[in-house]
């Protein structure tokens, strides 16, 4: 896909950015410098609005078209923003400083990519209507999503549909991949706790032993994809 000039040019100035962010991740929730940075840049690029604060430290900024006949359209352009809990052991020069931390999904280069288009978008203003660049927090596990839209987001900042992406290391480059209906994994967290009753090793039969309890749920929780969904469907 053609790559618009005057965007080529924040290349460089969007790789610091992202080394930036990769430096300093916070988990969600936490993520009290990244969104400092998010909306001092925003407001640096001349959005017309820029609101802090929704879901603790999401980040929701307005940039305003030039172009005639838009009057109350609107979209929404999202990127997450936090890190996750993992030690880094890349040895790179701008890896993380916090420990316990690291940006291990890609959401600094999402972050990156999002101010590359707010400082584009609020330059040229060529388009009709209204942008919302939202900065989510805490997607990993966190929520943060439902917690913007249970706070009001789409009351405040209405839009007709949401745009977002989600890096994908070996993908050929320049290109994007979609398709219609539901696309990437999400994740369901499921607690099982299984009380057993020891005993000695020698005398197996008077216990009962909770790892071989726990070995066959793991077997038989396969059988609710293999056996439940259509084989040509994810699940």
């Amino acid at each position: 896909m053609p790559i618009i000039n005057r965007i080529a040019e924040f290349h460089p100035e969007m790789t610091a950015w992202r080394r930036d962010l990769h430096q300093h991740p916070e988990i969600g929730f936490e993520e009290v410098r990244t969104s400092g940075v998010i909306a001092e840049k925003l407001r640096g690029f001349g959005c017309d609005e820029v609101a802090t604060g929704m879901a603790r430290t999401g980040v929701v900024a307005t940039i305003r078209g030039s172009g005639a006949g838009g009057e109350g359209r609107a979209i929404g352009l999202r990127a997450d923003i936090d890190a996750l809990p993992i030690h880094e052991e890349t040895g790179l020069p701008h890896a993380s400083v916090n420990p316990g931390r690291m940006h291990a999904c890609g959401h600094d280069g999402h972050t990156a990519m999002l101010l590359g288009a707010a400082k584009y978008l609020s330059e040229t203003r060529n388009f009709s209507g209204t942008v919302h660049l939202i900065f989510q927090p805490a997607e990993e596990n966190g929520g943060g999503g439902r917690v913007m839209v249970e706070e009001g987001l789409f009351q405040r900042f209405p839009v007709e549909r949401v745009f977002g992406l989600h890096n994908w290391p070996g993908a050929p480059e320049g290109e994007f991949i979609w398709r219609e209906g539901r696309i990437m994994a999400a994740v369901a967290n499921l607690e099982i706790r299984i009380t057993g009753k020891g005993a000695h090793g020698a005398m197996p039969h008077l216990g009962n032993d909770p790892v071989v309890v726990a070995a066959h749920i793991v077997t038989a929780l396969q059988s609710i994809v293999a056996r439940n969904i259509e084989p040509a469907e994810a699940g």
